[in-house]
């Protein structure tokens, strides 16, 4: 059984950073494709992080720059690394790995405030 648990989110200030953790078991991290999601209030869940099969990372527009997505092999674990954090970063994060058709954490609250 597959299973991904996020930590690290919570409440911060604008300009602030936080550090997510997605630790694996069931599944070995770098045998794919992983990283991570967001989704906002009214909005559809979006890829903003990720590490590719070949270890290539991939960031979306409106964090690069901010975010660094990095993995811990010998722990199954993958980080999201997010600086200069936005009111528009309030999302739920979640972990995933393999893709929209793969495996997903729970999820776990950002929330910016301005």
């Amino acid at each position: 059984q597959v299973q991904l648990v996020e930590s690290g989110g919570g409440l911060v200030q604008a300009g602030g950073s936080l550090r997510l953790s997605c630790a694996a078991s069931g599944i070995i991290f770098t045998n794919g494709p992983r990283g991570w999601y967001r989704q906002a209030p009214g909005k559809q869940r979006e890829p903003i992080a990720s590490i590719t099969s070949d270890g290539r990372t991939v960031y979306a527009d409106s964090v690069k720059g901010r975010f660094v997505v990095s993995g811990d092999n010998a722990k199954n674990t993958i980080y999201l690394q997010m600086s200069s954090l936005k009111p528009e970063d309030t999302a739920v994060y979640y972990c995933n790995a393999r893709g929209r058709m793969g495996h997903w954490g729970q999820g776990t609250q950002v929330t910016v405030s301005s």
